[in-house]
């Protein structure tokens, strides 16, 4: 395994795994520019790079991670408009890098997910949360708007269950999350990283150009209209049945073996 840890993000990878966690602990992953830079190069590289099928989001400690930092919060107090807009911008940079990652990215929620914190789980693609963590969309009660994360959150659980959680900015618990889309599993403490575990394997599945393909698929075709869908859909499933994945998976189930990426993952996860 190799590993990197920096005083804002730690990055360590297994096989095909990679998990990048938030590393301010005491601060529970509270976000500052350090953590925000660090990530979004951390995503940004990732389209390049074909030693990663699946990533790992979490944060170190007992929180995921709990909004805004304090001192940069004060210290934003004084910004001028374009700072403000520099920084509003480096927040949407971060979502988009996470949002777009074309590797599949399982939020691990060990704990609280504030503010931008609930914005990160929202760009992830699979979310397993511990039965303790707590989420909110706090602007409001600081007389601020949820406004750069609000594309990322609002193609996750819609405008419904928004109008109430940005309006009130009250904290809700993990059963509620899992309840309006924002989490998929809620687990015990002790069964976090099992199960964290066992989606990872499950993913590792599925032929990784085709899983890229999926998230971009997904991007394009929630929020348009469906029959200006016909031609984008059709080349899409025209091109992949005749592309390299799409001839060996064929291949492989009329040959009654494994495709070659299950092959690969099993090397990855022993």
């Amino acid at each position: 395994m190799s590993e990197e840890i920096t005083q804002a993000v730690s990055v360590s990878q297994a096989g095909g795994v990679l998990r990048v966690a938030l590393n301010r602990p005491e601060q529970h992953n509270a976000m500052n520019p350090a953590i925000m830079a660090g990530l979004t190069d951390i995503f940004s590289r990732l389209p390049a790079r074909d030693d990663v099928r699946v990533v790992v989001l979490t944060g170190n400690g007992r929180s995921f991670c709990a909004g805004a930092d304090l001192a940069f919060m004060r210290a934003a107090a004084d910004y001028s408009f374009d700072q403000n807009m520099a920084d509003g911008q480096a927040i949407f940079d971060l979502m988009m890098a996470v949002d777009s990652c074309p590797q599949p990215v399982i939020g691990r929620v060990n704990g609280a997910a504030i503010g931008g914190g609930a914005g990160l789980v929202s760009c992830c693609d699979v979310v397993v949360a511990v039965d303790r963590a707590t989420f909110a969309f706090s602007e409001a009660r600081l007389g601020i708007v949820p406004a750069v994360i609000s594309p990322f959150v609002l193609a996750r659980i819609g405008p419904g269950p928004a109008r109430e959680l940005f309006l009130t900015g009250e904290r809700f618990d993990a059963r509620r999350a899992q309840a309006i889309g924002l989490v998929h599993h809620v687990v015990a403490e002790a069964d976090l990283d099992a199960v964290v575990a066992d989606r990872v394997a499950q993913l590792l599945m599925a032929a990784p150009g085709a899983q890229a393909t999926i998230k971009e698929l997904i991007r394009t075709v929630a929020f348009r209209p469906r029959e200006n869908m016909r031609d984008y859909t059709a080349g899409t499933i025209a091109r992949l049945r005749a592309g390299e994945e799409g001839r060996e998976g064929m291949t492989a189930f009329l040959e009654k073996r494994k495709p070659r990426w299950q092959d690969e993952a099993d090397g990855q996860t022993k």
